[in-house]
Parts: C-alpha cells; structure tokens; sequence
C-alpha cells in the first residue's frame, strides 16, 4: 500500500508518527469503515482502526483511490473505540 504524504504534519508529538500510521493500516485485524452519513460519504472519507506492531491503536481518516493513501487525520485510539476493536477482534477469533 502506497501512501501520499505530500503536504501533511504527521510525525508531531501530539500525533502518531508516519510509520505508527503506516503499520497500522497493516494490521491483519484493522477495521475499515464506510462511513454512510452524506457529510462523508460526499467526500469520500474512510476510517481506519489498526494496531501498530508495539500495540498502539491508532484511529485514522483517509481517502483512497485504490492506489494510494492520503491520510488526514490521524490520532490514538480512544477508550471506546479500543473496547469496539477488541470486540470485532474477539468476534472474528471465535
């Protein structure tokens, strides 16, 4: 998968670093979201909830065309999506 990092500030203290977010787009267990709600789904908006290989989730919102990634926004998972995570994942796993 090919990301699009072109004008972005990724790599701040206050948010996941490009690799943290890279890895966890490769999370064999991460969660892709469609949005339905118009506000997003006009723009073409997804959502991304992944562990990195350390553990850390990490909440993303991203657009893609297929090819490449174009991440813009990007932070640490809260409480509950952790506890939706770990649900889908305890689903999956049974």
């Amino acid at each position: 998968m090919d990301f699009d990092w072109s004008a972005q500030q990724f790599g701040d203290t206050d948010f996941p670093s490009i690799r943290d977010i890279e890895e966890s787009f490769e999370d064999p267990m991460g969660i892709r979201l469609f949005p339905d709600s118009p506000r997003f789904a006009k723009e073409s908006r997804a959502f991304c909830l992944g562990r990195t290989l350390n553990g850390q989730g990490i909440f993303t919102v991203y657009r893609s065309d297929g090819k490449k990634v174009r991440v813009i926004a990007a932070r640490a998972m809260t409480p509950e999506e952790e506890y939706f995570y770990e649900r889908k994942v305890n689903e999956w796993m049974a």
